[in-house]
């Protein structure tokens, strides 16, 4: 890996499903020369791509792991993630875009901006991430870069602009003009290797003028060389544009567009260009690092070799032969033999093998340094953990992992099973955040909970192929929480008294609703009527009373308690009665202040022909969803609407049959709301009659 950190990219390639993400990679792979021939994702051959190298990726033709690999451009050397599009698969997106510096974001020419396009910029901008938006399969019938880049603006608030227009589209896309160079550039061979530049067909030259014009008046905004240079009215030097669209991309302020099709080898280098020439190196982004000596103080890490090693943990690999850590490094540099330090557990870890991944190919390496996207061998730690040098104590910041929304009870056919069942969920567990497991103490099943429907399919599908773990499926349940909607004063005592020490705490206040929070602590407390050594214990209550609500057993939240007076006995208060009266206070508070039980809301997208439209919509409506709106494409019509995650079950299936298979829906978590009261009374009955057995 070269030492000059200004060629090295970092870049991660996201979508919605089914833009062309992996179609898009594989070609990159091909001209940058790291394979020799070119697989499709849903290719009869058998062989699949090569960035979806699970068995379950090639049947599907979806992207379930993010996959890293490297190449090298025109002297740059650029680490690639290929990201699933599936929003159940979330985790894997926010991961790879916590630890890259730059990103693609594929939009297909037909489709435009989509739903998980949206939620894809959305966790860019969180990040920080300079984006390039690639318009792939511009070969497709309906095929409209314009209209593309207007949604861009429209629905992503993105200051885009075209770098290219198409000559000819859909079956007649034979090449594009290049706004920048003003040269039409054509993809000659069996697969689009000879790049052929020619000048700008003389029935494009007014439009295209027209359009460089509008780029350049864009971009001169960031640059007052240009600026004056197109005051001057003379030939604008073609450096000093790419300079400036640079400095906006850089910025965030500005998203240069480039047209393609992957699928038909059009467009995929002028993007490895725009990769080099637009997205930055790692020296051009700022990374913070906590010092965990002094926790308030942040300080940006220095991507210098020379300084004390800082790397972070995004994703593991848990296989057959011991754990696969992918790592970022950010300052420093790491030797096969090094000993390096946990800074989350203080261990001591000695790096055995390092190695960089090129999809599911590893490559032996002796060492890596600053900017650098590796592996590590036999590394036993979490996603998330920051690896340092002695000398140094920090840890980088984590990512945003977001809650579960959907659990299943999986129950193994015998004690084999159960065993295999258990090492297939310690390990997926340790692997993504999102997917978690535990055992229900009332009826003793094993419960697996995710991001979606297809999210715990694949895991399940997983279990039965790699761990011959034979498991049936349980219904599905919903996360639901519990709230309350007023305030309600509480004054409880907890008292007892039994040989020896008794137990003494008097503990009183109020709980009100509390939005954009989970939960709240206030202490009014004045005159010392319950001593400063028992407040953090009234916390520990009240937060041991919010794992399990009354209504129907859900997790309770959007709770904030306040205690403003009590009382403790000089010999009989202590740490567990301050905590047992809290527990009976917020039990005496949380009756009277009207709780209710909150249900997640889905935001869903369906997509299907025009002839439908009635019917879709109408099997929303059946399920208590509430339609947003509707946008028409030529045939097909898109409808956005909220639907109760409970009432989305088996919708696939629904859909298919209402559609004769033409249509389908992508679906992400909103937000929680209150459910009817009907489906409230069903709730409650059906806890009840469940505690009653157990």
């Amino acid at each position: 890996m070269s030492k000059d950190l200004t060629k090295v990219r970092n870049i991660g390639i996201s979508a919605h499903i089914d833009s062309g993400k992996t179609t898009l990679t594989e070609r990159i792979l091909y001209y940058t020369k790291r394979i020799h021939a070119i697989h499709e994702v849903r290719g009869k051959d058998g062989v699949g791509a090569k960035m979806d190298s699970m068995e379950l990726e090639k049947e599907r033709g979806i992207t379930i792991q993010s996959a890293a690999t490297y190449c090298s451009w025109k002297g740059n050397d650029i680490n690639i993630i290929d990201t699933p599009g599936h929003v159940d698969f979330t985790v894997e997106v926010e991961r790879a875009l916590r630890v890259l510096d730059g990103a693609v974001l594929v939009l297909c020419s037909v489709g435009g901006v989509q739903s998980q396009s949206i939620t894809v910029n959305r966790q860019m901008t969180r990040y920080n991430v300079p984006r390039l938006a690639f318009i792939n399969k511009c070969d497709r019938t309906g095929a409209n870069p314009e209209k593309v880049t207007d949604q861009l603006r429209e629905k992503l608030d993105l200051n885009a602009h075209l770098m290219q227009i198409p000559i000819g589209l859909e079956s007649d896309l034979n090449g594009m003009v290049d706004l920048v160079t003003m040269k039409a550039v054509y993809f000659d061979g069996d697969n689009g290797d000879i790049i052929r530049e020619e000048a700008v067909p003389a029935e494009m030259l007014a439009d295209a003028e027209e359009k460089r014009e509008a780029l350049l008046e864009e971009i001169s905004m960031f640059s007052e060389e240009l600026m004056e240079a197109l005051l001057e009215e003379g030939d604008v030097d073609p450096a000093l544009i790419y300079d400036a669209v640079r400095v906006g991309t850089l910025a965030l302020d500005f998203t240069p567009v480039f047209i393609g099709s992957a699928y038909k080898n059009k467009g995929v280098q002028l993007l490895l260009d725009a990769v080099d020439q637009f997205l930055p190196c790692p020296t051009d982004v700022t990374n913070n690092a906590l010092d965990l000596k002094d926790e308030e103080n942040e300080f940006p890490v220095t991507n210098d070799p020379a300084d004390p090693l800082i790397m972070l943990a995004f994703k593991l690999e848990d296989g057959r032969y011991g754990q696969l850590t992918y790592v970022r490094t950010y300052q420093g540099q790491l030797n096969k033999g090094d000993t390096v330090f946990n800074s989350r557990t203080g261990k001591k870890v000695k790096i055995g093998r390092l190695c960089r991944m090129h999809s599911n190919e590893m490559v032996e390496i002796d060492s890596c340094g600053s900017g650098d996207i590796v592996a590590l061998f036999g590394v036993d730690c979490a996603s998330g953990d920051t690896f340092t040098s002695d000398e140094i104590s920090c840890s980088m910041t984590s990512m945003h992992v977001p809650a579960p929304v959907i659990s299943l009870a999986v129950i193994p056919a015998d004690n084999k099973a159960q065993v295999n069942m258990s090492k297939a969920l310690n390990r997926f567990t340790k692997e993504d955040p999102t997917f978690k497991t535990y055992v229900d103490h009332e009826t003793g099943e094993t419960i697996i909970s995710g991001m979606g429907e297809l999210h715990l399919e694949v895991y399940i599908e997983r279990m039965k192929r790699e761990y011959a773990a034979s498991v049936d499926v349980g219904a599905p349940q919903v996360a639901y929480r519990e709230t309350i909607s007023q305030r309600a004063e509480f004054n409880y005592t907890h008292k007892k008294q039994t040989g020896g020490s008794g137990q003494f705490g008097r503990v009183s206040g109020f709980m009100e609703p509390l939005e954009e929070k989970e939960y709240e602590f206030n202490d009014k407390i004045v005159g010392g009527v319950i001593p400063r050594e028992f407040i953090g214990s009234c916390d520990k209550g009240f937060q041991k009373s919010l794992k399990k609500g009354s209504l129907c057993g859900a997790p309770i939240t959007g709770v904030a308690c306040t205690i403003n007076d009590g009382s403790y006995h000089a010999v009989d208060s202590s740490d567990v009665a301050f905590q047992l009266a809290s527990v009976g206070a917020f039990k005496e508070g949380y009756l009277k202040a009207k709780p209710v039980i909150m249900e997640p809301i889905m935001k869903v997208a369906v997509e299907g022909p025009n002839e439908f439209q009635g019917a879709v919509m109408g099997s929303i409506n059946q399920r208590r969803g509430m339609i947003i709106g509707t946008t028409e494409e030529g045939s097909y019509s898109v409808i956005e609407a909220e639907v109760p995650l409970s009432e989305m079950f088996g919708y696939s299936t629904t859909l298919r049959s209402l559609t004769q298979g033409k249509a389908e829906f992508t679906m992400e978590f909103a937000t929680f709301k209150a459910v009817p009261k009907s489906v409230s009374e069903e709730l409650i009955k059906a806890y009840q009659d469940e505690r009653k057995k157990a």
